[in-house]
């Protein structure tokens, strides 16, 4: 198959083949910035850290966070089908929320890097009967090797975000290479299935945006009434998923509303939790009072800002606060989902750089259900209507869920599509069974 390939491919694998000795390297660098997991490193090497299940198996692969959580209601309905699934990531962060989210019966590894040789081992034990792509983390060897041993293939969620795209297709050929190898490629959008055609994928199908259908995001009942008491009486804003460049932004803002509302409680979560302790520093220079989770430390009456520096917490701060920032849109990141924010009532304001989210973001603000502010004079003018208009609030979480509803379905279009390779899954299952 390798003659069939396009130069980059070729010259992509003889270089990651070579790369092997410097993995040591890597690993150890890696794990002094805290991105890999000491005591699973085997993994990144395609080495398992348990057995195979006897069936069919479903390898699900997604890049992190937000794809693994995007897969988490198909998950729900593959196990209800009796699938054995498979599900791989490359964050720690990721790991983490797979073992707090996920029933313990889900396999969960780490992806290997891709390297041709642990790419083999790792497809030597666990001998997928079919593997879903969530979005468009692609890895080269990775998809050649499954196209090789004739594993059908199958991108679901995919997305080409409009800074993705060009970069993309000045590479067409290379990406063409790898697109050719999906049986179908499931998107979420018109636009993305234009995007994917254009760059070579076949069999591209509109399924919709599955992170539309996940579930609202849980919450500790206990955690959530001692936050409750200790802030009963304020207004709150939690600022959820918050990028390096969006804190100093949101403490200005925090202090000019504390102005009209003295007793305001700004709740900061920053989508990397160990940029607390430096944002926590950045707000006591300011002179204003700060308070950090991750010290076990809670609100007082005197905390101006709270930052929520632990994982896997936004479900309780949700419910915790009538109003929420949305993350990486203040500056050029993206954006982070709303839904789940939306699922638990929350009105929503977000940045003018949601790119990553462009047809949700969109549908939410014609619809009345999120409030744009594109910069952070703005973002005072939006935050104090809702804070000091309850019926306003009301309003945006009422369209902000009729939106959700009516943009949902991608989960059962999903499965749907997949439902000639489940069918034959089953029927293999069946007749090892017998």
């Amino acid at each position: 198959m390798s003659n069939s390939l396009p130069a980059t491919l070729r010259l992509y694998r003889r270089l990651s083949a070579a790369a092997g000795p410097l993995t040591p390297v890597l690993l150890k660098r890696r794990l002094k910035q805290g991105k890999e997991d000491p005591a699973r490193n085997g993994e990144r090497q395609g080495i398992a850290r348990q057995p195979r299940p006897a069936g069919p198996l479903v390898w699900i692969h997604g890049a992190s966070v937000g794809e693994v959580l995007a897969a988490a209601a198909l998950v729900e309905r593959l196990r209800a089908l009796n699938m054995r699934i498979l599900l791989t990531s490359g964050t720690v962060t990721s790991a983490g929320v797979v073992a707090k989210r996920f029933p313990p019966d889900i396999i969960h590894q780490y992806v290997p890097y891709d390297l041709p040789r642990f790419v083999a081992r790792f497809l030597d034990h666990w001998r997928p009967s079919l593997a879903l792509f969530i979005e468009s983390d692609l890895w080269p060897n990775l998809i050649l090797a499954g196209a090789a041993r004739r594993m059908p293939m199958v991108l679901i969620n995919g997305r080409m975000s409009h800074r993705s795209f060009p970069r993309w297709r000045r590479m067409s050929g290379t990406i063409a290479a790898l697109l050719e190898r999906f049986d179908i490629c499931l998107v979420q959008s018109e636009t993305d299935a234009e995007r994917f055609a254009v760059l070579g994928g076949r069999n591209v199908v509109v399924t919709g945006n599955l992170k539309l259908d996940v579930r609202a995001p849980p919450a500790d009942e206990a955690r959530l009434e001692r936050l409750l008491f200790v802030t009963r009486g304020r207004p709150v804003v939690v600022a959820a998923s918050t990028h390096p460049g969006e804190e100093e932004i949101l403490l200005d803002a925090h202090q000019t509303l504390a102005v009209h509302f003295p007793s305001l409680l700004t709740v900061i979560v920053p989508r990397h939790p160990g940029r607390g302790e430096a944002i926590a520093r950045m707000i006591a220079a300011s002179g204003a009072q700060v308070a950090r989770r991750s010290l076990e430390e809670l609100p007082t009456a005197r905390t101006d800002i709270y930052i929520a520096d632990t994982m896997g917490e936004l479900g309780l701060f949700y419910r915790l606060a009538p109003i929420v920032f949305m993350g990486g849109s203040l500056v050029p990141h993206g954006g982070q989902n709303p839904i789940e924010a939306i699922k638990l009532d929350a009105a929503i304001v977000h940045g003018p750089h949601v790119f990553n989210f462009t047809e949700v973001y969109a549908a939410l603000d014609r619809a009345g259900g999120a409030l744009r502010a594109g910069d952070g004079d703005a973002l005072v003018k939006q935050l104090g209507f809702l804070l000091r208009d309850s019926a306003a609030r009301d309003a945006a979480t009422a369209a902000a869920a009729d939106v959700v509803e009516r943009l949902g379905g991608a989960l059962d279009r999903t499965l749907a599509a997949l439902e000639p390779y489940l069918l034959q899954l089953r029927l293999e299952g069946g007749a090892a069974d017998a």
